[in-house]
């Protein structure tokens, strides 16, 4: 029997959705509230192809390895027409110091710890193209929902979705893959399904700027100063694209209202990105060209939904994927490799399971399991960056011995030993490319013991190990690009 499923949204999750499901038996009817590609290739998807569905297509983008891995074991034919149509690889290689250099001799795992990286617009035409390949995957361009259609029962079941032309489709399942701007726990709300959630604001603003090299321009060596970084009052990055292009991101606190409002200037922007070292080479009027204005992104979230509560499924038929269910803050890159691995981890369940309730209470299980420790950590992550970016702004308060320790702990030891030591990179990079548990590498002794070699030494022996300055500091950046420098701080003392 033909088991059909409905995806709402054809985005990163719902084409990964589309390809995880996508299988001998399945019916996968993905549909999209937006038009379809332009014809042409990746040029004309980054100039013209409108997704209102998706608020960040513009924004910088990369896959993290665990991404890439699952694209070269599960779908080797989009590697390859992804890297046809400029996508690049970066390798473990280019991760390396001069220190790293020294001694570095090639491990079977540096295979694994790679990128991939392009303008959002191709990779997104590419999987596309390859998922409307798939046997029994069929995409609807323009084709808007209006609600899901919810039979009442213990749980209620959702069985279909009603479209903007009042028509009814029915599904044996419906996967929630519309993002942020799901409008679908609204609908079951008002059905009596309640779908507890938890979420706090991330405390960032993001602004992308696109570049192309100019002819016969190649990109600048690497050198001391990173080509990304963090400032504390802003955070910034280079992201290699495909066809001879590039984005610069940039992330400031939601704090500092007057520097938000500046960078969506192009030449503010560009003056910034001018002041930071290892980022104004990229933008050399004789090396490259802008191509776009700066984007913005903001009310950016961490937010989890949990669908089985205390282990019983709030409903069955649905399942969410991606932003829908867990979103995190876009700085870790981790979001399109959230909708992959939900969507692969659906595809597992729906194949060893046939009970509607059972199902939806694996799938819950292994968003635990896969996701939650990324969640978690990242959560913490953003915590501490918000602390510190309104400590910066309202100077005076002093640390703890605890906080000057720790501080002292992770920038002159862990960040120091990481660009010393090649094999404790690779430790960390597993980590952070979700091919492990985020903090396992943390939890090794030998790890450990590395890292307290490397902070005992002491700064002076270790010179040679910290990178070049990122950057200015924020006086002398707000200064520099016309931005002031008080009024910041001084509206929160007015507000305190």
């Amino acid at each position: 029997m033909t088991e059909r499923v409905v995806v709402v949204g054809a985005g990163m999750a719902g084409l990964w959705s589309a390809m995880a499901l996508a299988a001998p038996g399945r019916e996968v009817v993905v549909l999209d509230r937006d038009p379809p590609p332009p014809e042409g290739g990746a040029d004309a998807a980054f100039e013209s192809w409108q997704r209102r569905g998706v608020g960040h297509l513009r924004h910088s983008h990369a896959f993290l390895a665990r991404l890439r891995t699952i694209v070269r074991d599960r779908h080797p034919a989009l590697l390859d027409a992804l890297l046809a149509a400029g996508c690049r690889e970066l390798g473990f290689e280019g991760s390396l110091t001069a220190k790293h250099k020294e001694r570095y001799v090639p491990a079977p795992i540096d295979r694994d710890l790679a990128i991939l990286t392009s303008r959002r617009t191709t990779l997104e035409l590419e999987m596309r193209r390859y998922a409307e390949q798939l046997p029994g995957v069929e995409i609807r361009p323009e084709t808007f929902v209006k609600t899901l259609v919810v039979e009442s029962g213990s749980p209620p079941r959702v069985t279909g979705v009603r479209l903007e032309d009042d028509s009814l489709l029915t599904a044996d399942l419906v996967v929630d893959a519309a993002g942020r701007t799901s409008q679908a726990f609204e609908q079951l709300a008002e059905a009596g399904v309640n779908v507890p959630e938890t979420s706090e604001a991330c405390g960032v603003i993001y602004f992308t700027r696109h570049y192309r090299l100019n002819p016969g321009c190649e990109e600048p060596p690497r050198g001391r100063a990173g080509s990304t970084g963090d400032l504390g009052y802003l955070k910034f990055g280079v992201f290699p694209g495909d066809n001879g292009c590039f984005s610069i991101t940039l992330c400031a606190p939601e704090v500092e209202e007057e520097m938000r409002k500046a960078i969506v200037d192009p030449e503010v922007f560009d003056a910034m990105c001018r002041e930071l070292p290892g980022v104004a080479p990229w933008i050399d009027p004789e090396r490259a060209t802008p191509t776009s204005r700066v984007f913005g992104m903001g009310q950016l979230e961490s937010r989890w939904r949990e669908m089985a509560p205390e282990g019983r499924p709030a409903v069955t038929g649905y399942f969410p994927v991606g932003d829908c269910v867990v979103r995190t803050n876009p700085l870790y890159g981790r979001g399109c490799s959230f909708a992959a691995v939900s969507a692969h981890l659906l595809r597992d369940v729906l194949d060893a399971e046939r009970d509607p309730g059972r199902r939806l209470v694996a799938y819950r299980a292994g968003l635990e399991r896969e996701l939650r420790p990324y969640y978690e950590v990242m959560k913490q992550s953003d915590r501490g960056a918000i602390r510190r970016a309104r400590a910066a702004l309202l100077p005076g308060s002093k640390p703890s011995l605890r906080g000057r320790v720790m501080k002292s702990f992770l920038e002159d030891g862990l960040a120091v030993a990481i660009r010393e030591d090649v094999d404790l990179l690779r430790e960390f990079l597993r980590g952070f490319h979700m091919l492990e548990h985020p903090q396992a590498w943390l939890r090794r002794p030998r790890n450990v013991a590395r890292i307290l070699r490397t902070w005992v030494r002491g700064k002076t022996r270790n010179a040679d190990l910290y990178p070049a300055r990122g950057g200015p500091d924020r006086s002398e950046m707000l200064q520099k690009v016309g931005v002031s420098v008080t009024a910041d701080a001084d509206r929160l003392r007015a507000a305190a």
